[in-house]
């Protein structure tokens, strides 16, 4: 209960750093908060033409497909590059100042859902105009986006503390992250897939997070709510984990950073 405490007690300094990661992300940026529409937009043309040809197989609203995919990929893959080094871009804050370390993975996790939130307007606004439409279903949402906040933090407690040791780190979560795309059913479906394959995508806790999206929103269907609660389940675990690894290593971040 310490760290509910300790956050509770810093909750001013979560809610300056939330913000100046919110608004460092297009810090100096003309269009500034824009760019949470204009990069999800600039990728979905890209994939759209590149895989529509290939995977489309006459579908007009495959763009709508793959958007409900990317947009969600977008806010998980920033979220863990971003977490992955808040400890060591913060090194001097950390040296010098005393606060509850945990408050800057958690910040990251915070403004990645703000923008993901953000960015959540150009599903909405594809369903509609393409007259898919939304449905109560959509009340949904928050639970999806709190089951992927609380794998995020589980991996951005780890990959944090890790990289202020071993900063290399850095490195093979992007290399891990970009094969991690393709093996995620984001410009493809399961189904087109062989057997052998669906089985190892299946490991992916993003393909049940994605496939719940496209649920409420393009397939308009309840999602797979045993999968989601097993995930959850899993994620929780991994939050634990994180958490008390995270305390244990943060003993020696002066001294590493």
């Amino acid at each position: 209960m310490n760290i509910f405490k300790e956050i509770y007690n810093y909750r001013e300094l979560l809610k300056s750093n939330t913000k100046k990661e919110v608004r460092g992300r297009y810090k100096h940026s003309f269009l500034g908060v824009l760019w949470s529409f204009l990069n999800p937009l600039l990728q979905l043309l890209v994939y759209s033409v590149v895989f529509g040809a290939l995977l489309a197989s006459g579908d007009d609203t495959y763009y709508i497909y793959v958007c409900i995919g990317l947009i969600p990929w977008t806010f998980f893959t920033n979220t863990i590059l971003q977490g992955t080094l808040c400890i060591v871009t913060n090194g001097n804050i950390v040296q010098k100042v005393y606060f509850p370390r945990e408050i800057l993975p958690i910040s990251t996790v915070i403004s990645g859902a703000i923008n993901f939130l953000i960015s959540t307007i150009i599903i909405l606004a594809f369903v509609l105009f393409s007259g898919i439409g939304v449905t109560k279903l959509i009340l949904l949402y928050p639970v999806i986006l709190l089951v992927q906040c609380v794998l995020l933090l589980g991996i951005n407690f780890i990959a944090s503390a890790l990289t202020v040791y071993v900063r290399d780190l850095e490195h093979i979560v992007s290399v891990f992250l970009m094969a991690a795309f393709y093996a995620t059913p984001i410009v493809y479906k399961l189904e087109q897939l062989p057997e052998h394959l669906r089985m190892i995508m299946k490991l992916n806790p993003m393909t049940y997070i994605i496939n719940a999206y496209r649920d409420i929103f393009y397939y308009q269907q309840m999602p797979n709510m045993q999968h989601l609660g097993i995930l959850f389940a899993i994620s929780l675990v991994l939050l634990i984990f994180g958490y008390f690894a995270f305390k244990k290593m943060q003993k020696g971040f002066a001294e590493e950073l």
